[in-house]
């Protein structure tokens, strides 16, 4: 029986293997939640995006580029990031393209606030049509013809070889290779400003978690595993590989580097507004 003394938290993130294996600890009780009673949200990444515009959650993993708008509201947590370091969300089509072919074309994208969805205006330089797509069925979408090009997320960049797709662009390897080697910032966790003394400590909470799975990766994966929609294990390892690592216990100087230049990049074009990134400490 819940603790009725306790205060309640919603906490949201995607029903993905990699954000999945960062609340393991939580989910778990393996972690001291500090007296809180948290209640996790589980909703793909654009709308837990939406959510947090109107601040509905206490905390929630968003978009780096959502964080953009949320500034006023909350603070980015330093650590849960996900960050593509040499890799990242891919445009692909169902027969080969190089990027000056995506001219004219239409692009499946999975939300307008998503890093994705940024990088990829970063990277084409130019408006170019796009249709809003629920991200597990971008990869359908290529393959029906009902957009000439997909933008991928989440296990989708593992997973469209083998459906006989063809990469057009890489945006991680991409932004690495021009931008001094840093990494391409894509999702954080946030939490409400409004939360005033709570907030220290319920970082502390959500950092605690994503070091009990680093430190307890088989019985974290073991949990992760469902959450994969049909990844194998070696699959999801590398998945989870990807996603949660070092950078995720800690951006550090090199994460906050990247957040600040993706974000200036993206103020520069007009495409968010001016902001100073804030972040806390936990407990």
């Amino acid at each position: 029986m819940s603790d009725p003394a306790a205060r309640r938290v919603r906490v949201g993130h995607s029903p993905d293997p990699d954000d999945a294996f960062m609340f393991y600890g939580i989910a778990a009780g393996k972690v001291d939640t500090a007296g809180f009673e948290i209640e996790q949200v589980l909703a793909d990444i654009e709308t837990l995006n939406r959510q947090a515009l109107e601040g509905e959650l206490e905390v929630t993993a968003v978009s780096i580029h959502a964080y953009a708008h949320l500034a006023d509201r909350y603070a980015l947590m330093p650590c849960g990031a996900s960050m593509g370091d040499g890799y990242g969300p891919c445009v692909v089509a169902c027969s080969p393209l190089k990027p000056a072919d995506l001219a004219g074309k239409t692009i499946a994208v999975p939300g307008t606030l998503t890093s994705a969805f940024l990088a990829l205006r970063l990277f084409l330089g130019a408006e170019f049509k796009y249709e809003v797509v629920p991200f597990d069925q971008i990869l359908d979408a290529v393959q029906s013809g009902r957009v000439d090009a997909g933008l991928i997320i989440h296990e989708g960049q593992l997973t469209y070889g083998g459906l006989g797709m063809h990469l057009v662009v890489d945006l991680g390897i991409w932004w690495s290779e021009t931008r001094d080697g840093l990494p391409l910032p894509l999702g954080g966790n946030v939490v409400r400003k409004d939360l005033g003394p709570l907030v220290p400590t319920l970082t502390r909470v959500i950092k605690d978690s994503i070091v009990y799975g680093l430190d307890n990766r088989k019985e974290a994966l073991d949990y992760a595993m469902d959450f994969g929609r049909g990844l194998d294990r070696p699959l999801a390892d590398r998945f989870v590989g990807m996603y949660v690592n070092d950078l995720t216990r800690d951006y550090g100087d090199r994460g906050r580097l990247a957040i600040e230049r993706f974000l200036g990049e993206g103020t520069a074009a007009g495409l968010v507004p001016e902001l100073q990134v804030e972040f806390v400490q936990p407990a």
